[in-house]
C-alpha cells in the first residue's frame, strides 16, 4: 500500500498541533506502510518527502489561492498512490483534485473546522469564504473523514450535514510518550525566568481568537499573588488579536510578579522541563477539538484545567487527571462564552482549587501521565488509520 500524505505542517515548519499530529503518525506508519509525504514550505532532506512552494505568480496573492497554488502542484505528483490522506483545509483541496484527477480514495483528516473559526475572516479577509468552500467540498465528497475526538465528529456533522454518518471516524490524537515525559531541569527553567520554587499555572499554545487567552489573562489577575503565570504563546494569528493580548499581558505585570511571556518557540526539552516545573496546566479554549498540548502536558506529569468544550472533555477526566470549567456557548460558531465574566470567575476558582491542594495536584498530574500512556499511544492511533485504509481498498 503506498499512502501520500498531503499536509502543510510538517518538519522542521511545524507551528500547530495538526503539523505534530501529521509527523507523529508518518512516524507510526511507516512501520509497514509506504508513506509519501507532501508538504507546504522550503525543501526537505528527509526521505519520500517532498515540498512545494508557493507559485511565484501568485506570491503576493490572497493567502488561499496562494494555499490553491501549491494544491494544484500536489495533486498532480500523487499519480500512482492507492490513497491520499489530506491534513486542514490547507491541503484538502490538493486531496480532494487527486481524487478526482487519478481516482484514489481521499481520507480527510479534521483538525479543526472552518465554520466553527469565523474569526479567520480577519486573517483572510475574502479568503474565508474560499477555505470555507475548500473544506466543505472535500469534507462532503471524502472516502471517509477522521475526526479526532468525539466532540469534533458532533461538530463535523452539525457543520456538514450532507456527510453519511458512517463515513466519519474518531481516531484521536497521540502522545511520543518517550519524547514527553516529566524532565525535571531547574536551572533551564530558571534561565527562561520561571522560579521553580514558586507555584506556576502554564499556558502553551498560538496566539489565536480560538485559545481563550484573553480570558486566561482576566482569570490570572484573581489568583494568589504568589502564584506565576507561565505564557508560552506565539504566532499571533493577527495583529489586532496580537495587541491585545500583548495589552493584556503588560496590564498584569504591573499588577503582580511572575507574570513570564515566552513569545519565541522552545526546544521540546526545555518545554517539557517548563511543564513539570508547574503546579497546574491550563487550557482555557473557546473552541478545541482535542488539544495535543493537553497530552503533552499530562504525559509530562501535570494536571489540566480545561475548558469543558470541544474534545477535552476526552482527554481531561474531571477529577481524576484535572478539573473542567463550564461554559455556556453562542451558537453563531464563535464559542463566544454567553457570560464572559461567569466563565472568567469559573476559571479563576477552578485553577485556585487545584493550586490550593499541591498534593492532590500532583495525584492528578501523575493519573494523567497513566491516562496519556493507556488511550492515546501513536501505535493505537497507527492501528487504527491502517484499519480505515484498509476498509477503502
Amino acid at each position: 500500500m503506498r499512502v501520500d500524505l498531503l499536509t502543510k505542517e510538517y518538519p522542521p515548519e511545524i507551528y500547530g498541533g495538526a503539523g505534530v499530529h501529521v509527523a507523529e503518525l508518518v512516524k507510526a506508519l511507516r512501520t509497514d506502510i509506504d508513506v509519501s509525504v507532501r508538504c507546504f514550505g522550503a525543501p526537505r532532506d528527509a526521505v519520500d518527502t517532498v515540498a512545494y512552494g508557493v507559485p511565484t505568480e501568485l506570491a503576493d496573492a490572497n493567502a488561499t489561492l496562494a494555499t490553491l497554488g501549491v494544491d494544484l502542484q500536489m495533486a498532480q505528483d500523487v499519480q500512482g498512490a492507492d490513497i491520499v490522506h489530506s491534513h486542514t483545509w490547507y491541503a484538502n483541496g490538493a486531496g480532494h483534485l487527486a481524487k478526482l484527477l487519478h481516482g484514489v480514495p481521499h481520507v480527510v483528516t479534521a483538525h479543526s473546522l472552518e465554520p466553527l473559526r469565523p474569526w479567520k475572516a480577519e486573517q483572510l479577509g475574502g479568503g474565508y469564504r474560499v477555505s470555507s468552500w475548500i473544506e466543505r467540498t472535500a469534507f462532503e465528497a471524502a472516502d471517509a473523514v477522521i475526526a479526532v475526538s468525539g466532540g469534533m465528529r458532533r461538530d463535523i456533522l452539525r457543520s456538514y450535514p450532507a456527510l453519511d454518518a458512517s463515513r466519519v471516524h474518531v481516531v484521536y490524537n497521540g502522545i511520543d510518550l518517550d519524547r514527553w515525559k516529566p524532565t525535571d531541569d531547574p536551572d533551564t527553567v530558571r534561565a527562561l525566568g520561571i522560579d521553580p520554587d514558586r507555584p506556576a499555572v502554564v499556558f502553551v499554545g498560538r496566539i489565536t481568537r480560538q485559545k481563550g487567552l484573553p480570558y486566561l489573562l482576566r482569570a490570572a489577575a484573581l489568583l494568589p499573588p504568589e502564584v506565576q503565570l507561565v505564557l508560552c504563546a506565539g504566532a499571533p494569528d493577527t495583529a489586532g488579536i496580537l495587541a491585545e493580548v500583548t495589552a493584556g499581558v503588560e496590564a498584569l505585570q504591573r499588577e503582580r510578579s511572575g507574570v513570564v511571556w515566552i513569545d519565541r518557540l522552545l526546544s521540546q526539552h526545555d518545554l517539557a522541563a517548563v511543564l513539570t516545573a508547574g503546579t497546574v496546566f491550563v487550557c482555557p479554549s473557546v473552541y478545541e477539538p482535542l488539544g495535543i498540548v493537553n497530552l503533552e502536558a499530562m504525559a509530562c506529569g501535570l494536571p489540566v484545567v480545561g475548558t469543558a468544550t470541544g474534545g477535552i472533555p476526552e482527554v481531561v477526566a474531571d477529577g481524576v487527571t484535572g478539573r473542567l470549567v463550564p461554559i455556556d456557548q453562542a451558537t453563531d460558531g464563535t464559542g463566544t462564552p454567553v457570560d464572559a465574566d461567569l466563565f472568567v470567575a469559573d476559571l479563576s476558582r477552578t485553577l485556585i482549587e487545584v493550586l490550593a491542594d499541591p498534593v492532590r495536584a500532583a495525584e492528578m498530574g501523575r493519573a494523567g501521565r497513566v491516562r496519556a500512556e493507556q488511550m492515546f499511544s501513536w501505535t493505537q492511533i497507527a492501528t487504527r488509520t491502517r484499519e480505515i485504509y484498509a476498509s477503502l481498498l
